[in-house]
This record gives structure tokens, sequence and C-alpha cells, in this order.
């Protein structure tokens, strides 16, 4: 098997960066950093051990926002000359530092400002614990530069170690070797002794317990939450089995959890070693934990093999996608993972419908130049990315595939790569000359071009099937107690409320809520979708429900529709506003980025 080598010289241009990797490039950061939350603020050094390819007079960082007070060169910390360029809404401010042609240490004296994107402030009250406060980071896609100045690039990987000083009541945690108790004193020690891309860069400090689950892998949570986050999650290690079990040895040493307050914008972030997840999965029933088997996926497609640029996004998250519902299917069979793949084709097909049908941005391969990389962060990259990858797995074989993908996964190991290379080496390894084959597989359809191929194979369930059945029983007229629901999964309810009519009576809504408890679901994503009914058909009963969802969940995804669904009307809109104003505090800048738009 050909090992690709994808150096920084021959990587793709990545638009969303300052950094010239091809120049000058870091390779290893020393953090030394102290987390203060009177002021908001982070502050410290950042020291780059760098490498000077083309013996240039300057390396180039991306910032934003960030107060640069002084640079430094070499071990004895000479001071240096910097700028920074001029800002740009999305990209910050280039920080140039002249180097010399032998520099190969860089020292960098920063503070944040207390409104660092990246950075989400909690005060007490915004815990489940409620003593103390709390801080978490949000890296991707590209936020780290809001709180490290960094080549803040996929393309760009370096190792790292911290030391990261907090106050003493509080446990710090990284995408890092971690500690699992409180030391007393406030200082923790970290170190990634494997390269990332700076979007996985991740500290959070609080109130954090740690409780172990088996040999590789346990939980970081507030003691308010650690029992139910150790159930909901006990299965961690079986999922981990079954990835290596897919496509190979884990190589990031520990997978822990860390469940953070309900402000984190996301389901999960896979930071290596240590994912960030949102406490709204935890249903109590494990119903919802395929979220954990997606960022698990990760340490494979994403964080051992990374896009290169975020217009090749498609490959972390179609690939992550894919893997996932392999795993589930390998715990929970078949059927159970066939829910899955059409429950993420009604999602694709809902992103298709707001993006328009034709949009180029409904393309896997993306063009976000001069855009926030973020409108690529949907499920076009995910569900369509996902149909590719099915796709190819149906015309090859499934163990063909398989082989392929292993090839893929150490072939890449550590590196980028892009949507040009992925072509490269499936023509290579997987087509192999073959032109039936290739245009079988058709790649350029499924990557370059909007919408679905005619050749997708629309995903179906045996399971949902029967909720359909039941479906046309409560549509043709019979009562909500009479219908057969026993041992329905989350995924069959959400199926069936999915297929209620955006139009209904208030008497059927009352029939479905009373017999259903919908409005009192533990389960996100069933009350998420119960609500956009309610918000539709102006049931007044599940008003108290949704103005609490909406004040302590700050996950994105469910946020936008709630939200967009309520600003419909002009009655809707002040009420949305209203409830926002009281909510926003509890949001992640990276979710009032959005809604702020869809409210203005």
């Amino acid at each position: 098997m050909t090992i690709i080598q994808n150096t920084n010289s021959t990587a793709p241009a990545d638009v969303h960066s300052y950094a010239r990797p091809a120049e000058a490039v870091a390779r290893h950061l020393d953090l030394d950093i102290a987390v203060d939350f009177h002021s908001h603020t982070i502050s410290g050094l950042a020291t780059y051990q760098i490498e000077n390819l083309a013996s240039t007079d300057k390396i180039i960082f991306d910032t934003r926002n960030l107060n640069i007070e002084q640079v430094y060169l070499g071990e004895n910390r000479a001071a240096t000359t910097f700028g920074l360029g001029e800002e740009d809404k999305y990209l910050g401010r280039p920080l140039t530092i002249s180097i010399k042609p032998h520099t190969s240490i860089v020292t960098i004296k920063y503070t944040t400002q207390p409104g660092a994107a990246a950075v989400q402030w909690l005060n007490p009250q915004q815990t489940a614990g409620k003593q103390h406060p709390f801080l978490f980071t949000q890296s991707q896609a590209i936020l780290a530069r809001t709180w490290i100045p960094i080549q803040d690039s996929p393309g760009i990987r370096i190792t790292y170690s911290a030391r990261v000083k907090v106050p003493a009541t509080l446990l710090a945690v990284m995408s890092a070797e971690n500690p699992q108790e409180k030391n007393g004193e406030g200082v923790y020690i970290f170190r990634m002794q494997q390269p990332i891309p700076s979007y996985l860069m991740a500290l959070a400090v609080g109130d954090l317990v740690f409780r172990p689950l088996g040999p590789q892998t346990g939980i970081y949570a507030e003691p308010a939450t650690i029992d139910a986050a150790a159930y909901e999650f006990a299965e961690m290690g079986k999922m981990l089995i079954a990835a290596e079990k897919l496509y190979g040895r884990y190589r990031w040493e520990r997978y822990d959890l860390l469940v953070l307050p309900p402000s984190f914008p996301f389901g999960g972030m896979e930071n290596p070693r240590l994912t960030f997840v949102t406490p709204t999965v935890l249903a109590k029933d494990r119903s919802l934990t395929s979220l954990v088997a997606h960022e698990l996926a990760h340490s494979w497609s994403g964080n051992l093999v990374t896009n290169a640029t975020w217009n090749d996004f498609w490959l972390n998250e179609g690939f992550t996608v894919y893997f996932e519902r392999r795993i589930m299917e390998e715990l929970y069979g078949k059927d159970y993972a066939d829910m899955l793949e059409v429950l993420g084709y009604q999602d694709l097909q809902k992103t298709m419908q707001d993006l328009g049908a034709g949009s180029k941005d409904t393309c896997l391969k993306l063009d976000l130049q001069g855009r926030d990389p973020d409108e690529g962060l949907n499920d076009i990259a995910y569900e369509k990315g996902n149909l590719f990858l099915r796709h190819i797995e149906h015309v090859a074989g499934r163990d063909q595939f398989d082989e392929f993908v292993n090839k893929y996964f150490n072939a890449f190991a550590f590196q980028s790569t892009s949507t040009d290379l992925f072509l490269n080496f499936l023509h290579q390894e997987l087509i192999k000359g073959n032109k039936e084959l290739a245009q079988q597989i058709n790649p350029a359809a499924w990557i370059f071009a909007p919408g679905l191929p005619e050749s997708f194979v629309k995903p179906t369930s045996r399971r949902f099937a029967k909720v359909e059945e039941t479906y046309r029983g409560w549509k043709n007229g019979q009562p909500a107690a009479q219908l057969n629901t026993e041992n329905w999964s989350s995924h069959e309810w959400l199926h069936f409320i999915r297929m209620l009519p955006e139009q209904m009576t208030a008497a059927q809504m009352t029939d479905l809520d009373h017999t259903f408890h919908f409005t009192t679901s533990g389960n996100s994503e069933v009350l998420a979708a119960w609500l956009l009914l309610a918000i539709r058909n102006s049931y007044t009963a599940a008003d108290e429900a949704l103005e609490t969802f909406l004040a302590n969940v700050g996950r994105r995804k469910f946020l936008v529709p709630i939200y967009k669904a309520l600003s419909a009307t002009p009655a809707g809109k002040e009420r949305a506003l209203a409830i926002y104003a009281r909510s926003k505090p509890n949001y992640h800048a990276v979710s009032t980025v959005t809604l702020d738009e869809i409210l203005k």
C-alpha cells in the first residue's frame, strides 16, 4: 500500500487562515496560561517550536480579538517586532512576527478579551451544581484564534503541552492527558503527544469529578450529573471495541467524556482523548448514545485523518456518520442502524429544502471563501457524505469498502487530506482502473453537483414501516390510546412525530399529549420535535415547557428551528425576542451568532 505524505507545501491553500505553512510553520506548542473568572480572561504565554522552511524573515499566526502584549525569539526570549494586520469579520487579524532564518522558538505573550467567541464563561447558576463557575472552549471551526494565537488551519498539526492555573476549588481538563482529581493548588499540567489541528484545542474548568467506566474509558461531570452520566454512557467500552474491530487500533490511549453544562452549542465535540458532550443526551434510557458513537468515530475520521480545509468538511463528517452507523449496527443490529439512517435522511431533506435544490452549498465540495466556515457545518457534509459512502459500499461490496477505508485511515494517519487526494486514493486503491465500477460510483455527481444523484438509494427501515402503519391508523381517526406503540424506542417516537401534519386541531394535539406525554418527555430529541408542532398549532399547554427548554438548552440543533418557527408570525417573533433576551446569557457565541441573524 502506498503511504501518502501530505506535506504543508502540497496541502491546498486554506482561505480561512492567514498562516503560510509552506514558508514557516509551528510544530509544537508549550502553553502557560492562567484562567481568571473575575475578569473573564485567559492570559499567559504561547511558546512555539517552529520550522522556517523557506528561511523567511517572518511567521504569521491567526488572532481574533486577542491582546498581543509582546513577542520573543529563542530560549532567552529576546524581544522582536510584530504587527497586527487589518481585521476581517470572520478571520480576525494576522499576527506577523519578525524572525531570523535560524529561529526555532517563538513566544507570544497575550491576553484574551472577555467576549472571546470560543470561550463560554458560566456563573454558578448556569451550572448543574449552582455553586461554582464554569468555563469551556469550542474551537471549531476557526475560533481557536480567539483564545490562543495560533496557525488556525485544519491542515496544520501540532503537538502541545500546557500548564494551566485555575482557582483551587476547580479542576481543569484539556484535549490531552488529563488529571482525574483536583490537586488543591489549581495548577494542572497537560501533554498531547499526537499532532492535532488547532480546532481540536480544548479547555474546560469547573467543579468536576471523574468516574471510570473501563480500562480506557471514563466520565468527567459535575457531581450533580455524574451518576446519570455514568449510567447513560456505560456502554462506551463496547463502542470502542466495536470501532477497533471495524477500522483498526484506537491511537489516542484513553477515550473519556466530559458532560458540559446545557449551554454547549453542539451535541458533541470530538476533542482528542476527551469528547465534550451535551447533557441533552442524558435521556435516562441510553437512547441517544449514537452521538457518543459519532464522536468516538471521529477518533479515526477527523482527528486521525483531517480535512485540510473547511471546504472539504464532508471528509470529516461523512466518514464519521458512516462509521457511527456501522458501530451502532455492530452493537444493536441492522434494524436499529436503519432507523438512524432514515432519520438522518429526513434531516438531509430538510437542509436541502432550506438551502434550495440547486444551491452550490448542497455540493459536498464547498466554496466558503469570504464566508464563515460554520455555514458549511450542516447535514450536507454529514448525511449526504454518509449516503455517498453508503453508495460506494453498495456498489463495491462491504468487504472491499472496509478494506479501502482501513487503507485510507492508515495512509493518511495524523495528516490532512482533501477531496482531490481522496479521489486519487479512491481510484488507486478501490477502482483500480475498473471503468464500469468508476461509472457506477460516479464520484463527480456526488461531490461536485448539487442535490442527490439519481442513483442514490433511499434508506428504509422495517421498524419505521410499522410506525407508519400506526400513523395511518391515527390519521384515519383511531384515538391515540388505541394505537400500537408498545416498546417503541425514541427513534420510533421521533419518526411518528415527524410524520404528524403541521396543522392539527386542538383536540388532536391534546389527545396525543395526554396519551403519550410529549410535553413532559425527558428525551430532548422527542421534546424538541413536539415543541415545533406546539408552536405551529398554538398549543398553549406546551408554553411553559417551551420557555423552560429554551432557557436551559444551548444546543444549536434545537434552538435554530424552534426560534425560526416562533419567528414565523409577528406575535411569535415578539415572544421569541422576549425569551431570547432572557436566555441569551445561557448560549454560546456559536449559537448566538446564528440566532442574532434569525431574530434581527
